[in-house]
This record gives C-alpha cells, sequence and structure tokens, in this order.
C-alpha cells in the first residue's frame, strides 16, 4: 500500500462520505485534492463514475419521498441554458467563473446563518431560475448542483424528499456526462483501474454517510446542506 494510494483513500472515503450524508459534494470535496495525486482528467472522469453510481444507490431508499412538484421546472429550464452554458465555458475563463460562483455560495451561506435566507420559496418561478442557472453551471464549468440544491432546501419539503429530488436530477444529469466522456475516450483503462482500486473507501464512506442521514431531522439536515456548499464555495474561490 502507497502513501499515494492511502492519501487517496481518505479523500475519496471522506467525498463519499459526505455524498452518502447530504445527497451532494463528492466532486467539490475530491477534487479539492485528487488532481495531486493523479491527471486532473482521471480524477475528474472518476469522481463522476463514483457519483453516478451512489446517485443511484442513494435513491433506491428515498424514492417514495421522491415528487415531481417543482422538478419539471428544474429540468425543462436546465435543458434550455445547458447550451448558453456552453458557450460561456467557451468565451470566459472557467477558474474566473468558478471563483465567483464560490462568492455567491458564500455568501447565500451567510444569509443563512444571518437568519436572512427563506425557509420557503413558492412559485414555478423560481423552480425554472433555479434549473436555468444549473444549466448554465453545468454547461459553463460541470457544476449544475447548486442551485438545484438551493432550491430544494427552500421548498418546505421533508429532508427525505429533499435528498430524493436532487438525486432525481443529478442521476440525468450525471448520466449525460458519463455518456459524453465515453464519446470522448475519456473511460480509459487506467479509469477503470483507478475506480476498482478505490472502490471498498468509497464504499465504505457511502454507507457511513447514509446511516447517519438515518439520524438527521429537516433542521439538522438544512445546516449539513448549507456547511457543505460553504466548503463548495471556498474550494471553488480558493482552487478556481
Amino acid at each position: 500500500m502507497s502513501l499515494a494510494w492511502a492519501l487517496g483513500a481518505v479523500v475519496i472515503g471522506a467525498a463519499a462520505f459526505v455524498q452518502g450524508l447530504a445527497g451532494f459534494g463528492i466532486g467539490p470535496v475530491s477534487l479539492a485534492f485528487l488532481p495531486w495525486l493523479m491527471s486532473p482528467h482521471q480524477a475528474v472522469v472518476l469522481i463522476t463514475l463514483y457519483a453516478t453510481v451512489f446517485i443511484l444507490v442513494i435513491f433506491v431508499p428515498l424514492r417514495r419521498d421522491f415528487t415531481r412538484e417543482g422538478m419539471i421546472e428544474l429540468v425543462v429550464g436546465s435543458v434550455i441554458a445547458t447550451a448558453p452554458g456552453i458557450w460561456l465555458l467557451a468565451v470566459l475563463p472557467a477558474d474566473v467563473l468558478k471563483r465567483l460562483i464560490g462568492l455567491v455560495l458564500i455568501g447565500i451561506v451567510a444569509l443563512e446563518w444571518l437568519g436572512l435566507y427563506p425557509e420557503r420559496l413558492t412559485g414555478r418561478g423560481w423552480g425554472l431560475g433555479a434549473g436555468l442557472a444549473a444549466g448554465l453551471l453545468g454547461g459553463a464549468i460541470g457544476t449544475p448542483g447548486p442551485p438545484v440544491i438551493l432550491y430544494a432546501a427552500s421548498r418546505g419539503w421533508s429532508a427525505r424528499t429533499v435528498k430524493a429530488n436532487i438525486q432525481a436530477f443529478l442521476v440525468i444529469n450525471q448520466a449525460v456526462i458519463l455518456a459524453g466522456y465515453w464519446w470522448a475516450g475519456l473511460l480509459d483503462a487506467e479509469v477503470w483501474r483507478l475506480t476498482w482500486r478505490y472502490a471498498l473507501p468509497a464504499v465504505a464512506g457511502l454507507a457511513a454517510g447514509m446511516l447517519l442521514f438515518a439520524r438527521l431531522d429537516r433542521e439538522r439536515f438544512r445546516r449539513v446542506v448549507f456547511a457543505v456548499l460553504l466548503l463548495s464555495g471556498l474550494v471553488m474561490l480558493i482552487r478556481g
């Protein structure tokens, strides 16, 4: 067992734990460190593989808590805005976009901690707006989650419904991205080798996070969500 493998196992296990607990976060947590241990493109594809499988695993026990209320608007908005997001990627530096989004996320968390972030958002316009923002971010920097997560956290849903709906949205998004990686030839033998090499710590971290989630009520889950968003914002702001 090499030091590089041990460090990678700790990073991936911790990131998978966050994913199992909050239903998102494996990307921002792991990609803050993995590019130091492997090539950046291998790290991105590896985590996308794990995320796609883990999202399905998380969704299955929560499927009865899924609701279509507000979700159609999210999907429609994201489909409309993905192409403009790709255009932004072509014309704006990705590191600038990531740092701007990091600042926005930190600001939103600050509003939550100050008691100024709304507990409940109603109306289809919020869902469509969150979907448009998700499409723009997904196309521009491959990070569609934050707008969806913020929207879900303010719908008055239970913790289980929030988590189920986030998984339902992300599984479509991640599957499309994974298909694109396959088409581009990025799912190579080395990525598959890394996938199996880190499978045990990844599964262990996911299982631990899912077990802890079962003990969270809605308010504690909301605090976890905003804590992960803060971590994501800091990672985007610092690393770009």
